[in-house]
């Protein structure tokens, strides 16, 4: 493989035109020729840079409104035939088939059209034939011809003077990766007008927004990827302050922000280890995080703090109080974001926007030898679907911390059990194979919770509780009894769904069925 290669005839059919106008004009000082179609050939001619149309270059009109223009011997022989071979020059010398040098193009926006709303015609007529093959014959020939997909290749060409071999190696490993995440969209929109929920073959592709440091431990390597669907939240957000996020902060502030979108009122989240210890809704942020905070200050430091508004000064006062890795929001207030500028470490990100927790979407989990796929959980309870099971119905107040608790436990690993009263979590007990020992861990919570505030009665008394399963058992809720919660809801469907209705009466507590779980492995 030769080194640097001088650049002696190129084409270019770009739609984002960065730096085209500078490039086409290296070329043409280093006495190349350029071949062109429409508005790429229309942007260089208007600043005076000599273009060639690759029609007149072919000596072949473009056809079918344009469907064909580059499939042509005169185009692929020139980017495929190998300079090396000696038969490959006589074919070419045979047929008046001249080398290209340089491909340079940008593909027909399918992605964006789809994400507009475009209708079927509008899909496929921007679905890309010609580009990607050029893409992939210059790829397959990267030993003799250099293959540009992005704006910023442009320039590293220029510096080199040409092409060399280290450079044409990556760019067509570059130009592989882009026609295969073409071709994953393409398939992905094929599936939904198919109504495909899962295709025989699924294929998906990201784009790396970061290198990160290391993953869940420093001898993990780790990369953090964007699909494109532009969910508000880590995906979108924008860094005003801190250092660089790690693997650990970007999954648990993404924990964070799609919890935290749960609710309509002001409301913080706070996340440790992808679990939230504190939840709570209020009339403003500020209250809201008192509440939060209340619930398990000791897991709090050092966390990640999620709210569902604009923040606020007061609320990021108090917020900047304590160490936090992350605090996440749609948008802040200048002097909100002037609050945190003394927490030099600590990064603050702005969303532009809540993600929706009823949309449907993909998610994924890596299994040895493959991958598991789901549909978000996207299920949401609300009072119309509740079945009350024992004698005494919840009150009106019950029913609200009911409804938040169980939109609390859809975003706690399982086995989860929640307590809560006035709009806030009190206890958590998250990720234990027993449910009755995470019953016992949230009271227990509960009870620390009391001690730090100063109080002399468990939290948990006069609370309701969620459980994100089934109790199988009764002594789960036997627990949540103890500990003084008045209500429970759960989805229901055990074997002993009776036996634990009648412990639930002999409390006095009321029980609704969801007839709805919400397990998080």
């Amino acid at each position: 493989m030769t080194d640097t290669l001088p650049i002696r005839r190129a084409l270019i059919s770009v739609s984002d035109k960065t730096g085209l106008v500078e490039f086409g004009r290296w070329l043409a000082a280093q006495g190349a020729e350029i071949l062109s179609t429409g508005g790429t050939a229309k942007a260089l001619r208007e600043a005076s840079v000599p273009v060639k149309d690759v029609s007149e270059h072919t000596g072949f009109p473009e056809i079918l409104d344009g469907r064909v223009k580059t499939l042509v011997p005169q185009v692929h022989g020139g980017i495929l035939g190998r300079r090396d071979d000696a038969a490959h020059l006589a074919q070419m010398a045979e047929h008046a088939i001249a080398p290209i040098d340089l491909v340079a193009v940008n593909l027909y926006p399918f992605e964006a059209t789809v994400k507009a709303g475009g209708d079927f015609d509008a899909c496929i007529e921007n679905i890309d034939i010609g580009g990607p093959a050029m893409i992939r014959s210059a790829a397959k020939n990267h030993a003799d011809v250099v293959v540009i997909t992005e704006p910023a290749q442009l320039a590293r060409v220029m510096a080199a003077g040409g092409s060399t071999a280290v450079m044409r190696r990556e760019f067509a490993a570059a130009a592989y990766a882009r026609t295969a995440a073409y071709d994953a969209a393409i398939a992905a929109w094929f599936a939904g007008q198919l109504g495909q929920e899962f295709p025989p073959r699924l294929a998906f592709a990201g784009t790396l927004a970061q290198t990160l440091r290391y993953g869940e431990n420093p001898h993990q390597q780790a990369g953090f990827y964007l699909d494109g669907s532009a969910r508000p939240g880590i995906a979108t957000a924008r860094q005003v302050q801190g250092k660089a996020l790690s693997f650990n902060n970007l999954n648990d502030t993404d924990a964070a922000f799609e919890c935290v979108a749960e609710f309509e009122a002001p409301s913080v989240v706070i996340v440790k280890h992808a679990n939230p210890c504190g939840v709570a809704q209020g009339a403003t942020l500020s209250e809201a995080w008192d509440l939060a905070l209340r619930c398990d200050p000791v897991s709090a430091f050092g966390g990640i703090i999620a709210v569902n508004r604009r923040l606020d000064r007061a609320a990021a006062e108090k917020m900047a109080a304590i160490f936090s890795e992350v605090v996440i929001a749609p948008e802040a207030d200048d002097d909100a974001i002037e609050a945190f500028a003394r927490k030099k470490n600590l990064r603050l990100l702005l969303t532009g926007g809540l993600p929706d927790p009823a949309s449907a979407g993909m998610v994924f989990r890596s299994v040895g030898g493959g991958f598991l796929a789901q549909g978000r959980d996207s299920g949401r309870v609300n009072e119309a679907v509740l079945q009350v099971v024992t004698k005494r119905a919840p009150t009106p107040a019950e029913l609200a911390d009911l409804i938040f608790a169980f939109r609390v436990a859809k975003h706690v690993k399982s086995n989860a059990i929640i307590y809560a009263k006035d709009g806030a979590t009190v206890g958590i007990g998250a990720g234990q194979m027993s449910r009755v020992d995470s019953s016992r861990i949230a009271a227990w919570k509960s009870g620390e919770a009391a001690r730090a505030a100063g109080l002399e009665t468990s939290l948990a008394v006069g609370s309701v509780v969620a459980s994100d399963a089934f109790f199988p058992f009764a002594d789960g809720l036997e627990a949540a009894a103890a500990a003084g919660a008045t209500a429970v809801i759960q989805p229901g469907g055990s074997m002993r769904d009776a036996e634990v209705i009648a412990a639930a009466d002999a409390a006095g507590l009321a029980m609704v069925f969801t007839g709805m779980r919400h397990f998080r492995h």
